[in-house]
């Protein structure tokens, strides 16, 4: 479960980023947007690659993003760990073997709390804080919940990664192409 010293988590938008990716050093990322019909395939050869994948559930099309679509998912595709915004998927997914991440969108401190509660109840190993360029929420996240946090969302230049990770954050996921390079590991 552990992320090592990985500051970056590229986020997979497209084939064409998976393709990179795979050339970089890099052990986990995370799969966003996939269709269901692709999942195994792209895990399968991130597997070839050495590269344990997070699947963002709630992000495949195709499929349901409830505990039904985590033991299919779990099953059919065997990905490294979930990311999801429902807890029952969430607690489903840890019954399964699988990593599981809870991903918050923390707007106003109303959805703060509602996350901190769901954390309590789903007991995810990690938890998405986003938007991700919000570092007082990041320590709130991580001192309610005692759980490791990603931060993701609106987080594009090298100032805002370090921002995240000195306020805690143990990993920072991104889509921006440019950051993975900055942050690669030789």
């Amino acid at each position: 479960m552990l992320i090592n010293e990985q500051k970056i988590l590229p986020a997979i938008r497209s084939m064409k980023d998976f393709e990179k990716m795979l050339t970089m050093n890099y052990e986990y990322g995370v799969f966003l947007d996939l269709h269901i019909g692709m999942v195994k395939s792209v895990l399968n050869l991130a597997r070839e690659h050495n590269k344990k994948m997070f699947v963002h559930l709630d992000l495949i099309s195709g499929l349901a993003g409830d505990e039904h679509g985590v033991e299919f998912i779990a099953r059919y595709a065997k990905p490294y760990g979930i990311i999801s915004t429902k807890g029952s998927a969430l607690a489903k997914a840890k019954q399964k073997g699988l990593v599981a991440t809870q991903r918050a969108f923390i707007l106003d401190s109303h959805a703060l709390s509602r996350s901190v509660k769901l954390a309590q109840k789903a007991d995810p190993d990690f938890i998405e804080v986003l938007p991700g360029v919000a570092p007082k929420i990041i320590r709130v996240i991580q001192r309610e919940t005692g759980k490791p946090v990603f931060a993701g969302g609106l987080i594009e230049t090298k100032e805002e990664v370090t921002a995240a990770l000195n306020a805690g954050a143990t990993a920072v996921t991104t889509s921006d192409v440019g950051l993975w390079k900055e942050f690669a590991q030789n």
